[in-house]
């Protein structure tokens, strides 16, 4: 019997029983779905955290010379101890951190924990809990904030401690709406501010928006709030191959600054945005480890399934196979049907789910703040999956049916 034979015919025992196809496949459609599911959702997390997030908190091709490390999570007793030890980051340290990176595009100062949050008001407006960060002009370089309207802080504003502020799109938007804010005065709390600038929207990522802030210059921002704890140096290079070497540079200019002996601590952290992307790792990581087991777990069930349905199908069809060998079909004439026909069942779960599977992506990115992005090699995976399930658990059907008596199949009702 021809190849193309033998397909046609697996096809059609599906087609002819379309309702008892489906429930059989149930469980491989569940499983291959959920998987390219949930690592198109893991895997655009993972775009999304590095090409946004990290450069969100950071910048791109950026790094801070920090008084506290960057940790998603808890200090435990002793870390904290040791941070609290360590002296506020200085004017004279971003001075020694310019001097040792004459090549840098950008370094600037900006306030740290813990960041102030106000209310923000203009003729009877108000816009709740807005982050207000101080900060030199050259920080919104860093962090590569892009002024859609006005201009960005100057050098004059810090030295002149102007009551000035830059403000997010998400503040000028909800306070503003088609006003031009411009010149406008607004009050943080108690304090008067001129808005001179509004940088362009960055977006937002599960549900938490990178656009509700103000920037205020550092010197201003020192006469309300007081010196932060964590004042931050920001460092931005001109490409990501001059990262690792401006950091090393930085670190050993500090630690001339701070004139520790070459056993010493660092009292100080020179990171990227690295603990974010690490942390997103790890985690990932976990859910790869779980995904397996689930997927595991749907497609076993699904490959019992079908191997009792096309035992099933044997039996029903004892007496269809005894007339095939009567007219001269051999033992692996008869495996490689029944053998197709558990393949062609597998496969069109597979291909089912994977479908299933990419048009839910696709629904939780439009409905959702989760990013997916489906990957080909999760398709390939599912697919293969598919046709896997159906080799395994179809061998045993297939040759049952292959060892059939003729005699006795022909007798058989």
């Amino acid at each position: 019997m021809r190849a193309r034979d033998v397909v046609a015919i697996a096809f059609g025992q599906i087609g002819a029983n379309k309702l008892r196809s489906f429930f059989t496949l149930l469980g491989i459609i569940v499983s291959v779905a959920f998987l390219v599911a949930v690592v198109a959702i893991i895997q655009g997390m993972n775009a999304y955290v590095q090409e946004n997030i990290a450069g969100a908190v950071i910048g791109t091709n950026a790094f801070q010379v920090r008084r506290t490390p960057i940790q998603v999570g808890l200090f435990d007793d002793e870390m904290w101890k040791r941070v609290a030890r360590r002296p506020r980051i200085s004017e004279a340290d971003a001075r020694a951190v310019e001097d040792a990176l004459p090549d840098a595009a950008a370094i600037g100062l900006t306030s740290g924990y813990p960041t102030p949050q106000t209310d923000v008001t203009w003729r009877g407006r108000t816009v709740g809990d807005v982050m207000v960060f101080g900060a030199t002009p050259p920080y919104q370089e860093v962090q590569d904030y892009r002024i859609e309207q006005g201009r960005g802080l100057q050098d004059i504003d810090i030295q002149q401690r102007r009551a000035v502020a830059v403000i997010g799109h998400d503040v000028a938007e909800k306070l503003f709406e088609e006003a031009n804010p411009i010149g406008q005065f607004v009050r943080f709390g108690l304090d008067q501010f001129e808005v001179v600038g509004v940088v362009a929207a960055k977006g937002r990522v599960l549900g938490q928006s990178f656009d509700g802030f103000a920037l205020v210059p550092l010197t201003r921002y020192e006469m309300l709030y007081g010196r932060r704890l964590t004042t931050t140096i920001s460092v931005k290079m001109k490409d990501a191959a001059s990262v690792a070497g401006g950091m090393a540079r930085a670190e050993e200019a500090m630690r001339l600054a701070h004139r520790l002996r070459p056993a010493q601590e660092s009292d100080f952290s020179v990171e990227t945005a690295s603990a974010l992307v690490d942390f997103w790792k790890r985690l990932t990581a976990v859910l790869f480890s779980v995904i397996p087991a689930v997927v595991a777990i749907g497609v076993v069930v699904g490959g019992i399934v079908i191997m009792n349905i096309m035992l099933m199908a044997v039996t029903e069809r004892t007496h269809e196979i005894g007339i095939r060998k009567a007219v001269g079909a051999r033992a692996r004439d008869i495996e490689r049907q029944f053998l197709v026909e558990a393949v062609a069942l597998a496969s069109s779960g597979g291909v089912i789910g994977v479908a299933s599977g990419w048009a839910f992506a696709i629904i939780v990115a439009q409905v959702s703040p989760l990013p997916a992005r489906v990957t080909w090699w999760s398709v390939a995976v599912a697919l293969l999956l598919g046709v896997s399930v159906g080799v395994l658990f179809g061998v045993y059907p297939a040759r049952r049916a292959a060892r059939l008596d003729p005699i006795s199949a022909m007798r058989a009702e």
